[in-house]
């Protein structure tokens, strides 16, 4: 008989995490936007995922984050862009009978870019709405209860999205951000 804290994960069970995520961005560019040396900052948000076991060591996960961006370059401030990046992983979980549970993940995110106000020089930059690139992750959970876990997660995603200013292109901007996060999850 396992006592209240054992328990583990197996096939089916659906694990359900709120984490507070720092995003840090590893901006690339191209283009006229390198010469204009743009930068996006750092952003803290709430994040919500599902992970369905399929089998007892191997999930399917669905996060959900949104965030909103500054946008800066050597011209100073250019606006603010919202970010949504919906992401599906693989996972493989590591002792999956265990109290502590490291596991590893790749997928696809979708990324939508929303509300952006992004000028310079008083002209509208615009951004294409989309984008699809791949991510990684590994993390860790530690059952407390049968049922309640805490959380600590790492992620890399590549995104970006082309700019245009004036209907010209104006390069390519990579946001491809290290994403931490640390939260509590209960299992379903």
């Amino acid at each position: 008989m396992q006592s209240p804290v054992e328990g583990g994960i197996h096939a089916r069970d659906v694990l359900v995490r709120l984490r507070g995520i720092s995003i840090m961005p590893q901006v690339g560019t191209s283009s006229t936007l390198s010469t204009l040396n743009v930068n996006v900052n750092n952003a803290i948000v709430p994040e919500l995922d599902f992970t369905y076991m399929i089998r007892d060591n191997i999930g399917v996960e669905l996060i959900l984050a949104t965030s909103r961006h500054q946008v800066t370059s050597n011209l100073g401030a250019l606006g603010g862009v919202n970010v949504l990046p919906p992401t599906l992983l693989l996972q493989y979980h590591f002792n999956h009978q265990g109290k502590i549970r490291p596991y590893v993940g790749a997928g696809l995110n979708y990324t939508y870019f929303y509300n952006d106000g992004l000028k310079a020089g008083g002209q509208s930059i615009a951004v294409s709405h989309s984008s699809f690139g791949p991510a990684l992750q590994a993390g860790v959970d530690v059952q407390i209860t049968k049922t309640l876990f805490v959380n600590a997660d790492i992620k890399k995603i590549w995104m970006r999205t082309d700019a245009t200013l004036g209907g010209a292109s104006i390069g390519t901007l990579r946001i491809d951000p290290l994403v931490v996060g640390l939260g509590v999850g209960m299992k379903f």
